[in-house]
């Protein structure tokens, strides 16, 4: 196969590597939070959120636009057989992520004070100062990430997340352990929970380098003349900056959103800082949890930019369009019912997890802001899709407007007695949809017009629906009859002697919510397997971009 030719499956087969990645990084993640939440107070779980809003920021300002740019410039000039430009552009955007995380890292390392004063949260500058090694190490490992996504080998990525998220289980859990019970101070404890992200993020790109160097040393020589440096850095800049600025915006709406919600908290409902950071950890441990369908659109939004943009490079634009429907059929595959799930089980899934937190009001917010995640999830995508085809400034403009309606929504919403910490969750769902309506109004109008937004949507829609009412049923029955079995066994039915003792009554309530939550999911998850087939809301097409997807076609039946 030339080296101009697209491969067939390499949209599908780096999404399903990262895929696979993201499971089982979620998996970790999940040992990790679970048990996280019940060493760190509510208070602390705040003051841990409040760095990592400061992190994210930092690292979408040093690595937003470029691993993204950088794929897309890689992937057009191997399209093109030219070795010597891919080499010249990797080592321009390497000097320059190095340089980004130096300036990052010193803002993190030496203003900790100053930015945990401008989150209202002033306990959150251990944890930012523990997090700063973090975001330098990120950029040079973000930028050989980009690298490979850019040859479709998703492969290194995938295990370096795997490493960090490793680290920050076995090391992160350890030093938060250690910490409260050493220094019985919640703030210390939540910075020794975040160091292990840093240690990760060290391991992670020394594991990348060595892949580099790797895989630069099999490349074979070409002759082809890179372009100057002031023109790469120049096309760098250009498809990167409004990628990041994009990026940025929800970012710095997240530390705005932080800051509104202590402050109003504190100012029009007078609470004191502790009452406050406590009631945004029970939000935060929401957040977590509906932050989860989004993570797997990463793989998507990996592959959609680099594969639709070699094969616009080559000129094939059919092949540009049926990448891009596929990748939002697939967002509409996953994200939905994720969504309707957490909608139907938000307040079963808090006291599965969650169980000493607020459960009825992290509940309710789970349930709000399952309905917002599937908007986070279309949004992504989409973005990465507008911005595959170059229009990489209409994401920030909807980026903008959606933002600023959260902001405001936020602040009334949560100044109100009767709404309070609930308006965070609400502005949320106002400010995504707001944007992914606009994105897909956007590509239903820029996009060749073989795209139907109708064959995206419909069938998918319908499955989830019926898929959702099929969990709050099962969830009902299986409740009810496990509280009958309680009482049973609780109660002799001759002398009405109880029979359980606490613990005992302890373990089979936490026994019979796993089973009524899992056993939910299970049975909805056949039922909306079986309505995606019936319905055909996947096509042969789409198959036909993953590994084997003939034969998985054939096993399936589907036309």
């Amino acid at each position: 196969m030339s080296a101009s030719t697209p491969k067939k499956n390499s949209f599908f087969g780096g999404a399903a590597i990262l895929t696979a990645s993201v499971i089982i990084v979620k998996l970790i993640g999940a040992l990790y939070k679970i048990p996280l939440g019940g060493i760190l107070t509510d208070a602390a779980f705040a003051d841990f959120n409040a760095a990592y809003n400061i992190y994210s920021l930092l690292i979408i300002i040093s690595t937003g636009g470029l691993p993204v740019a950088l794929s897309k410039m890689v992937s057009e000039a191997n399209a093109l057989g030219r070795r010597n430009q891919v080499k010249k552009v990797f080592s321009l955007a390497l000097a320059t992520f190095c340089v980004l995380g130096t300036v990052s890292f010193c803002i993190m390392a030496f203003f900790h004070n100053q930015l945990a004063e401008l989150m209202n949260d002033k306990q959150a500058a251990y944890s930012i100062l523990a997090l700063s090694p973090a975001v330098f190490f990120i950029c040079p490992m973000s930028a050989m990430r980009g690298y490979f996504q850019g040859h479709a080998q998703m492969t290194p990525t995938a295990v370096s997340q795997v490493i960090e998220a490793l680290c920050k289980l076995v090391i992160g859990l350890a030093l938060a352990s250690s910490f409260k019970n050493s220094l019985e101070d919640e703030a210390m404890a939540a910075a020794g929970a975040i160091l292990g992200v840093s240690v990760g993020c060290l391991l992670g790109a020394v594991y990348m380098y060595f892949c580099y160097r790797r895989h630069a040393r099999s490349q074979p020589s070409s002759s082809d003349q890179p372009e100057d440096s002031k023109d790469i850095l120049t096309t760098l800049a250009r498809l990167a900056i409004p990628i990041t600025l994009s990026s940025s915006i929800i970012a710095l709406t997240n530390i705005l959103d932080t800051s509104i919600l202590l402050g109003r908290l504190q100012d029009a409902l007078s609470m004191t800082e502790a009452a406050a950071r406590e009631l945004k950890g029970v939000y935060d441990k929401a957040l977590t949890l509906y932050n989860l369908p989004a993570s797997f659109m990463v793989p998507l939004t990996a592959s959609v930019i680099p594969h639709v943009s070699a094969a616009l490079k080559v000129k094939r634009r059919r092949q540009a369009a049926q990448i891009s429907e596929t990748a939002l059929r697939t967002t509409a595959l996953l994200a939905l019912p994720a969504g309707v799930g957490l909608f139907v089980l938000g307040e079963p899934i808090i006291q599965l997890l969650y169980a000493s937190t607020d459960v009825a009001l992290a509940g309710w917010m789970l349930s709000v802001l399952g309905i917002a995640s599937i908007s986070v999830c279309f949004m992504l995508v989409s973005n990465s899709v507008l911005q595959a085809y170059q229009m990489v400034a209409l994401p920030m403009a909807t980026t903008v407007i959606g933002c600023a309606l959260k902001l405001a929504v936020g602040y009334l919403l949560i100044g109100n007695p009767d709404i309070g910490i609930r308006g965070g969750a609400i502005s949320t769902v106002a400010c995504f949809w707001l944007i992914a309506l606009l994105d897909l109004f956007i590509i239903s109008r820029v996009l060749p017009p073989s795209l139907s937004l109708t064959r995206v949507f419909l069938k998918p829609t319908i499955s989830a629906a019926a898929m959702g009412l099929t969990a709050w049923a099962v969830h009902g029955l299986v409740s009810k009859a496990l509280l009958a079995l309680k009482l049973f066994l609780a109660v002799d039915k001759d002398t009405g002697e109880l029979l359980l003792t606490e613990s005992g009554a302890f373990i089979l309530s936490r026994t019979g919510t796993a089973l009524a939550v899992f056993g939910a999911i299970g049975v909805a998850a056949i039922v909306y397997f079986a309505l995606i087939l019936l319905t055909k809301a996947i096509s042969r097409e789409d198959l036909a971009l993953l590994p084997k997807g003939d034969k998985i076609a054939r096993i399936l039946r589907v036309e």
